[in-house]
């Protein structure tokens, strides 16, 4: 005899409509195993004067999307997210909100990474075709960010690089003290974001996924200690733009697969999957200014799992006072689903929680 419920369940599998209950769509990504959660339809429609304006709206009247989408039960203390907004102007394809476990960013490579990839595979910008690269301009609060995005023979997007803003370096040969793990050397660059580099070879342990704990202490160790005792973290024309963002930790030894290794702590305590798109740039602009990298020649960089970005100084510049270079960042995203999550007025936990 057949079942009945199953016979039910076959003819009903997706949950009815109810007009108490917020429904948000995304598409779920990953650049080189860091997520990225695109919000597509649900989020109440946010315009503004531009992409910063936008992102202090969401900040002042929706945080408490942010948390339902970034935190448990829906996401996890290493999640990442964007919002599509509308561009700054019609030069741009669109404007981004980027999203995490605290707050806010400024910029994010991995997430323009993947935002490129999915324009391409959603059909959002017209395409060259198979073998060619496709423009995608996006409007970030940190500036205009130019990504193409390479189709293989069978039209799916294979990799993708940007031009990053101008980036550069705030500050040289810094010292501090940092609890726990002594004096540390360290160095600020900007790109689109600001860190403090720190090459560990001063560290007690590797880079290593196995030390990821290790690493995320002293990454906000690090951070808290630079946001105390170091320099002023001034952007040189917006002030939402100058703090801190997070620590990155250098090993220089190569592998067979890569020049370097990055692992970046931000945020509230994140650890970067990726080798995180924008401290890429920061690097960039960090060792063409010790002479370590002339414009032109690529580094690969690999992250705590062994993903690659490329990276290379692509033109110099000025910017705001500062030598600053054009980084190009290359790497590929991958999709991993659909999803519609459901935010319940009746639910403790709607907004989300956060645990480690």
């Amino acid at each position: 005899m057949p079942n009945s419920s199953y016979q039910r369940i076959l003819q009903s599998r997706r949950l009815p409509p109810r007009e108490d209950r917020l429904a948000i769509d995304t598409i779920d990504m990953h650049t080189g195993g860091e997520p990225l959660r695109v919000i597509l339809d649900g989020f109440p429609e946010i315009s503004g004067k531009d992409v910063l304006d936008c992102r202090s709206r969401v900040r002042a009247q929706f945080d408490h999307l942010r948390t339902a989408l970034m935190w448990e039960p829906r996401g996890h203390a290493d999640m990442y997210g964007c919002l599509l907004v509308p561009p700054n102007s019609a030069e741009a394809d669109f404007g981004v909100i980027f999203l995490h476990n605290e707050g806010y960013s400024t910029m994010c490579g991995h997430a323009v990474i993947a935002l490129a990839t999915l324009a391409v595979e959603m059909g959002w910008v017209d395409t060259r075709g198979a073998g060619e690269e496709t423009a995608v301009t996006i409007d970030a609060p940190c500036g205009r960010i130019h990504a193409f995005a390479r189709q293989g023979e069978n039209e799916r997007v294979e990799s993708a690089r940007f031009l990053c803003v101008p980036s550069f370096v705030l500050a040289r040969n810094q010292r501090v003290s940092v609890p726990g793990l002594g004096q540390l050397n360290y160095d600020i660059a900007y790109g689109g974001a600001f860190y403090a580099y720190v090459d560990a070879a001063q560290l007690p342990f590797s880079l290593s996924a196995e030390n990821a704990t290790r690493i995320i202490d002293a990454g906000r160790a690090v951070k808290k200690a630079v946001a105390e005792q170091g320099p002023a973290i001034e952007h040189p024309y917006e002030t939402d733009l100058s703090f801190l963002y997070g620590t990155i930790f250098l090993d220089s030894c190569a592998t067979e697969s890569a020049d370097s290794r990055n692992a970046c702590v931000f945020a509230d305590g994140e650890l970067d999957r990726s080798p995180t798109g924008s401290g890429v740039a920061g690097r960039m602009a960090l060792h063409h200014a010790q002479g370590l990298l002339p414009a032109g020649k690529p580094l690969r960089i690999e992250s705590i799992l062994g993903s690659v970005f490329t990276g290379k100084v692509a033109d110099t510049t000025h910017y705001g006072g500062h030598p600053a270079v054009i980084p190009e960042i290359q790497g590929s995203a991958s999709i991993t689903g659909e999803h519609r999550f459901h935010i319940d007025p009746a639910d403790p936990f709607k907004h989300g929680f956060f645990l480690r």
